[in-house]
């Protein structure tokens, strides 16, 4: 596609402003500025909700298992019987 040089933009210009006239001009462009500004900002919020979902949540720590902790403690205890 080629691009659109000075000629061409005068050119689209003077036929807006033949279609549209001079008064409603400004008010069209006002609209589409908004639009635009509207349609950006919904696409910006799709990319936020698109990003925070994709994170990755880190897995929480778990706590050390009650029954090892108690298994490790009576196996010193038998230990110490056995060397006395």
């Amino acid at each position: 596609m080629p691009n659109i040089g000075p000629a061409e933009l005068i050119v689209i210009l003077l036929v807006a402003l033949v279609v549209f006239g001079p008064r409603k001009l400004p008010e069209l462009g006002k609209s589409l500025g908004h639009g635009l500004r509207e349609f950006r900002r919904s696409t910006q919020g799709l990319k936020d909700d698109l990003n925070f979902t994709a994170a990755p949540v880190a897995a929480p720590a778990a706590p050390a298992p009650v029954a090892a902790t108690a298994l490790a403690a009576s196996s010193v205890a038998a230990a110490d019987e056995r060397s006395v």
